[in-house]
């Protein structure tokens, strides 16, 4: 059973342009508590087949619930960026559709031993999954502020990262950063008073990007969604829900770039490369969350839908 404490976001869109072939193969990258999931296996018929993935262990404890009670799923305990060697475990040459749901789910978010939340008194750790990478705290110790604003600037567009870095790496060497809720006061008092009651807290982008950067998050994006793309038959579809411009734009090139297919110069007068296209898009420009749902569900604000199809090579 999916967590009913966690909403899926723009489900259904994701669901209708996913599952076309209701006797396919699915691959549910980003797990998470099931929502989707749950949802997919609805609408799909007996021979159906949907593979889960997730590197959280809570994640992997809900999934092997479902599997036992609907033989057509199984999960897998991996990050996605393995897409490839979970589906070939299946034994599936190709699949009929991979979505993802990236970011974190609001259970994630609600258990404060995490370290995803400003909200909880945690500790500086916001891995995904506990058995691999370095919590947050130790990746700090080893940063440069130059380095760590760049992170903060990049992956969470925080126009204040340079003095946000500064103060971090300062309280840390004092030895007064040691929870998540040192963190937050550190950004909401390294953001100008007038900028402190904004529509989002001072902590958000902040917290968003170092998370992006203890789980290597953006590096395993690009090696899922190119290896997802292989994976699709034709006719199968990509279908990615992300949460912040820089994701989005991350995932939008990583497609355009199959929808494009020629990679030579834009002065050259005929393609020398020989790349033909492998997909084109059904979505370029994201679909959002209507008002309605953004009302019942605020997480889905900022949520965006991306969705593409594999086509044969030089259609």
């Amino acid at each position: 059973m999916a967590d009913l404490s966690h909403i899926s976001v723009l489900a259904e869109p994701y669901i209708q342009a996913l599952c076309v072939d209701k006797d396919g193969f699915y691959v549910d990258a980003t797990f998470g508590r099931g929502g989707h999931t749950k949802m997919m296996l609805e609408i799909l018929s007996p021979s159906a087949k949907v593979l889960g993935l997730d590197r959280d262990p809570d994640a992997i404890l809900v999934g092997q619930a479902l599997a036992e009670a609907d033989p057509r799923f199984s999960i897998a305990y991996t990050d996605f960026a393995a897409i490839a060697d979970a589906v070939a475990e299946q034994g599936w040459d190709e699949v009929s559709g991979i979505g993802f749901d990236l970011g974190v789910s609001s259970p994630q978010l609600d258990e404060a031993g995490r370290g995803f939340s400003f909200m909880k008194e945690g500790p500086l750790d916001m891995r995904m999954d506990f058995d691999s990478g370095q919590p947050l705290i130790k990746k700090l110790a080893h940063v440069s502020e130059a380095e760590l604003a760049d992170v903060i600037r990049t992956h969470g567009g925080e126009r204040f990262a340079g003095r946000i870095a500064r103060v971090i790496l300062e309280r840390l060497h004092q030895g007064t950063l040691n929870t998540t809720r040192d963190l937050e006061d550190i950004c909401f008092h390294a953001t100008p008073k007038k900028m402190r009651h904004g529509s989002a807290h001072p902590a958000t982008r902040t917290f968003q990007a170092l998370r992006i950067w203890v789980n290597d998050e953006m590096n395993q994006i690009d090696q899922a969604v190119s290896a997802a793309i292989k994976l699709l038959k034709v006719g199968g579809r990509l279908a990615i829900i992300s949460f912040h411009s820089g994701e989005d734009r991350r995932i939008r090139d990583l497609i355009e770039a199959e929808v494009r297919g020629c990679i030579c110069p834009s002065n050259f007068p005929i393609c020398a490369c020989g790349r033909k296209p492998s997909m084109r898009w059904l979505q370029k420009k994201p679909v959002r969350a209507t008002e309605a749902e953004i009302d019942a569900n605020p997480r889905s604000r900022s949520a965006m839908l991306r969705v593409a199809e594999k086509i044969g090579v030089g259609s």
